[in-house]
């Protein structure tokens, strides 16, 4: 049986760190996230830190463990991404926040003639704002670690000017009987 992780004693300096990080808006997800494991110890410590990464959003118990070692460690340092082997980022953390930033707003307060993002518009925006062309990618992998997701859009409803009058004539007849009642019944 694994021996049970225990978070250390946390000054009050640290404590007020970990709950504005926990709750920050402007810092990455996974940042958002470690400090929530921590945060949760604090305010409950009979749970296991297996059990606060659970609560905190990690998929794997295995995390809070890790992370609770890191931080009685190396205190909040002890939260911040290591080095890693491979390829240097081609892009810097400004550039990520910069995309983010636009991300976050809505086109049309920006002068833009749309509503939504979609990512070759948020990729156009960037580029001729930024003069900084991001793959998708890159776009799509940023937007996720920052817990951004793409929703669908699904609409039938068109602009006045852009409908067909002709419509009707051109698709020609349904190929199923329509009905006001549903399931077909007179």
């Amino acid at each position: 049986m694994k021996k049970q992780v225990h978070l250390r004693k946390v000054t009050a300096e640290e404590s007020a760190e970990l709950r504005r990080l926990a709750g920050a808006r402007k810092e990455s997800i996974r940042m958002v996230q470690r400090a929530r494991i921590l945060v949760t110890l604090l305010d409950d410590p009979e749970i296991s830190a297996s059990e606060a990464a659970l609560r905190a959003g990690f998929c794997t118990p295995g995390a809070g463990p890790l992370w609770v070692r890191r931080f009685n460690a190396e205190g909040l340092a002890g939260l911040q991404d290591r080095p890693r082997s491979g390829r240097k980022p081609t892009h810097g953390a400004q550039v990520r926040g910069a995309l983010i930033d636009l991300a976050l707003q809505k086109p049309r307060s920006l002068g833009y003639p749309f509503e939504l993002w979609i990512l070759e518009r948020l990729q156009c925006a960037f580029e001729e704002r930024q003069g900084t062309h991001l793959s998708d990618s890159t776009i799509w992998t940023w937007l996720a670690e920052e817990g951004l997701e793409w929703k669908r859009q699904q609409s039938w409803f068109r602009d006045v000017d852009q409908h067909d009058a002709e419509f009707v004539e051109k698709r020609g007849p349904s190929s199923r009987p329509m009905s006001c009642h549903p399931h077909g019944r007179a």
